[in-house]
């Protein structure tokens, strides 16, 4: 059973599911907040979905701590009870504050546990569910460090599942959609996620005039920020700059399309880009904004050799062009981040993690 707390733990959890499925008598349900957007998604992949109440951990002073008090309670008794009615051969954890109800209960219930994690170091929800869990999957083989001794012979590096469309994707669908046949001319992405970042966004028009001259640019600004959509009077920039809100089914044709990506390095974004074999400019969220993990996440990017980071309070739109500028001049090092990036995004962690699952289940072939 799969259960994700944002959208960003949606997609590699049904990347998962897309591998359990290739066998033949796997069953699989989905366990999610009766109060998230996952539901929808999920119901569109043909899963069965399961609603319970969830609250949020959080580390900070806050009158919601006292109400989510009573919804993680209940939250791990909807849990216990759908869990007993379903039986379940295992369950399988994609992070997030509602996953840990599901966990524990299902420890109560004797049910293996395979949780895993997402990003660089362990989110408050991962270090809880790995008390419970039988395998604790992650992402960079470092994350293993991060866990108390006791629990390292539970850890396995799997990578972060992406979906097999990235690995597969057409460039020439990809520049089908964006209605941009010429493929003399390199497609520049910038993304933020399925809700934008508004940081990336502000950089864009001081940064469009100049990009167009050498580029395509596909801005995805995110559903919540579509005020941030530009109005260009530039002819070129008219023809060659191509926001969207979001992308969703067009997203791996549109990444095999691109030369480069500028980003946000949430987990999921980065190593969908891993999977195209896209090397990356990264502006992560920093920390005080979030928890550090874009951070981390960036970083490791980096040191691998497959994308730039920007620090995000420093960037302007003049240092992100001529990044931009001398990458494209730069053939050498752009080769050589494209062939680390390949290398780094052909682990197939999906099947792994299913591999786990199914291991774990008995071998039955009927885990949930």
């Amino acid at each position: 059973m799969c259960r994700r707390r944002k959208r960003g733990h949606i997609f590699p959890g049904l990347a998962v599911v897309e591998e359990l499925r290739k066998y033949a008598d796997c069953r699989v349900v989905w366990i999610g907040s009766s109060r998230g957007i996952d539901r929808g998604i999920v119901e569109d992949a043909g899963l069965p979905f399961y609603g319970i109440p969830a609250g949020k951990f959080r580390r900070y002073f806050s009158f919601s701590n006292f109400i989510d008090i009573f919804r993680i309670v209940a939250g791990f008794f909807s849990a216990f009870f759908l869990l007993r009615k379903l039986k379940p051969s295992v369950l399988f954890s994609k992070g997030g504050f509602v996953s840990v109800p599901p966990c524990f209960a299902a420890k109560l219930l004797r049910i293996p546990v395979v949780t895993h994690e997402c990003d660089f170091s362990p989110g408050l929800a991962t270090r809880l569910n790995a008390k419970a869990a039988d395998v604790i999957c992650v992402s960079y083989e470092e994350t293993v460090e991060a866990f108390p001794e006791q629990l390292r012979g539970k850890v396995v590096f799997t990578g972060n599942p992406v979906r097999s469309a990235f690995f597969s994707a057409s460039a020439e669908k990809g520049r089908r959609f964006l209605n941009c046949a010429d493929s003399s001319v390199p497609v520049l992405f910038v993304q933020g996620g399925s809700l934008g970042a508004r940081q990336i966004n502000e950089l864009i028009p001081g940064c469009i005039d100049r990009l167009c001259k050498s580029f395509i640019v596909v801005h995805q600004t995110g559903t919540m920020n579509t005020d941030q959509i530009l109005e260009p009077r530039n002819p070129l920039v008219l023809e060659r700059y191509k926001p969207y809100p979001f992308i969703r089914a067009e997203m791996p044709d549109v990444l095999a399309a691109s030369w480069l990506v500028i980003s946000r390095s949430g987990s999921n974004t980065i190593w969908e880009c891993a999977a195209a074999g896209k090397p990356m400019i990264l502006i992560p969220l920093e920390k005080g904004s979030s928890r550090g993990d874009q951070v981390e996440n960036a970083r490791f990017f980096e040191k691998k050799g497959t994308a730039i980071v920007l620090s995000g309070e420093n960037v302007t739109s003049d240092s992100l062009t001529e990044t931009v500028m001398k990458l494209s001049d730069d053939t050498g090092r752009y080769e050589h981040m494209a062939e680390s990036v390949k290398k780094l995004g052909a682990i197939s962690p999906a099947k792994k993690i299913a591999a786990l699952i199914i291991e774990e289940s008995g071998g039955d072939k009927q885990e949930s």
